[in-house]
């Protein structure tokens, strides 16, 4: 969960804790990331994770990096898979990275506060055999240029592995894009959410790699997450992406904008995605792609 350092504003995404367009009010609540309200749908967020994972071959290697570890259980969980390797989780996000810090119990982990563009893999005391990103790029609109220099950096045979949601056309991200244009600081909240051009299509991943090493797998995959859905209680949509993609949005409105946002877009996922006797369905997408280094 790493975020731009560098980019022009229109592509700017708020750092954690700060105001995300001048002038705007600072929800530190709000606008950095909450480990616990990322982990409230842990399971339906993890399960891609391990899909990437279970297309990655590597024996026993001696470094792995996991680049956007967000709240490190997933990537505690790299540390049993490879007892023998050391393993380095980065992270923009320093509420993210305390929470790791909690879940590392035996220190297996060496944890680095690093945005994705600043991070230098050279720097990680030797080349990388493994390189795993999830659900990270999509917030580095410069990823596409990162990722040769990340393949570069994996030693011979080495693995480069990631992971983005390809769902900001669903009705989850076009709403809430929606709702922004017509609320009357839309020139405030454009900016924040105007990511989705950050994340390529699988072909762009498949020939920018297969430029780069002959050994590629990219493949798109569609979830069908069945969340629970009590009356009374908040749309589960809704309750997904405050973890994630509208952070920035609340950080930039006050306490009264920031209500009547949440209730109009709440509204409209309640049209989107149904309750039904069983929860709610939330289709969603995501691209993986791996690449094998020659040795």
């Amino acid at each position: 969960m790493t975020e731009p350092t560098n980019r022009a504003p229109t592509d700017a995404a708020p750092q954690p804790g700060r105001p995300a367009v001048p002038g705007a009010v600072d929800h530190m609540s709000d606008a950095a990331w909450d480990p616990h309200q990322y982990a409230v749908f842990a399971g339906h967020r993890g399960r891609p994770f391990a899909d990437l994972l279970a297309r990655v071959d590597a024996r026993d290697p001696r470094l792995v990096a996991d680049l956007g570890c967000g709240p490190g259980d997933l990537t505690v969980g790299l540390t049993q898979r490879w007892p023998g390797a050391r393993v380095i989780g980065v992270d923009s996000s320093l509420e993210m990275l305390t929470k790791a810090r909690t879940l590392d119990v035996d220190g297996r982990v060496e944890w680095v506060e690093a945005a994705a563009e600043d991070w230098d893999p050279t720097e990680s005391g030797g080349p990388i055999d493994v390189i795993l990103t999830n659900a990270t790029l999509q917030w580095v609109p410069s990823h596409l240029r990162l990722i040769p220099s990340w393949l570069e950096s994996l030693a011979p045979g080495g693995t480069f592995a990631m992971q983005v949601p390809s769902n900001f056309d669903a009705p989850s991200h076009r709403l809430m894009r929606e709702v922004a244009a017509r609320h009357p600081r839309a020139d405030d909240l454009r900016p924040v959410l105007d990511r989705a051009q950050a994340v390529a299509r699988p072909e762009t991943y498949a020939s920018l790699l297969l430029d780069l090493t002959p050994d590629v797998d990219v493949w798109q995959t569609t979830y069908e997450h069945v969340l629970p859905a009590e009356d009374g209680e908040p749309h589960p949509v809704l309750e997904w992406v405050r973890g994630t993609g509208l952070r920035p949005v609340l950080g930039v409105l006050d306490d009264e904008e920031r209500d009547a946002f949440v209730a109009d877009y709440e509204r409209e996922l309640e049209a989107a995605y149904p309750r039904r006797p069983f929860g709610v369905l939330f289709p969603f997408t995501r691209t993986f792609a791996v690449a094998r280094t020659s040795r």
